[in-house]
């Protein structure tokens, strides 16, 4: 009997939420432990993103990459059109324009990027060697990253939003970020 009474209350109670993931408790705030979860998502996925992008690469034949070389790599190649350093600093949302450049001067030395120099104008594309690496980093994602992923259309569809989402939250940062230099 005792023990019904306690299954009847226990059954009345509200499921208690579970703790939140976080990286660092002493930030969780009362008013959305949730960006706290969302943040040490955001770091656990992030390294192993990098993890991925640069074994993709070594894979393709292209060894010795940081995370940064691959991005930079990939978006010189991006629609195959020439890219100042300026705006491959405004798309990537990269503040110091050093790390860009120290990267693309290792990219020219692999012989995967080049200059080219137009009055004082300097902009970059790949070489064909930089395209085939490219393309052989495409084959590569498809077969241990796409095929993996089993994606149908619901699962693209939450992908996407949730892509949506982290370019709002990047703005988010952005401006907190602005706030926060101005203290």
């Amino acid at each position: 009997m005792k023990d019904s009474t306690h299954q009847k209350a226990a059954a009345k109670k509200p499921a208690s939420k579970a703790a939140p993931i976080v990286s660092s408790a002493h930030l969780v705030s009362e008013h959305s432990a949730e960006m706290s979860e969302f943040e040490f998502g955001l770091i656990v996925s992030g390294n192993a993103f990098h993890r991925w992008i640069v074994h993709c690469m070594t894979a393709a034949g292209l060894r010795d990459l940081t995370p940064l070389d691959v991005l930079v790599l990939h978006h010189v190649t991006h629609r195959a059109r020439d890219k100042r350093l300026a705006d491959i600093c405004f798309i990537m949302n990269i503040e110091d324009t050093h790390l860009v450049n120290y990267s693309l001067k290792k990219l020219q030395g692999m012989e995967v990027v080049q200059s080219n120099k137009s009055g004082k104008e300097v902009t970059y594309a790949s070489t064909s060697l930089g395209m085939e690496h490219v393309k052989r980093y495409r084959e590569v994602r498809e077969k241990c990253l796409i095929e993996a992923l089993h994606a149908d259309a619901s699962l693209n569809r939450d992908i996407g939003e949730l892509a949506r989402l982290l370019r709002v939250l990047s703005g988010v940062y952005d401006q907190a970020a602005r706030a926060a230099a101005s203290l």
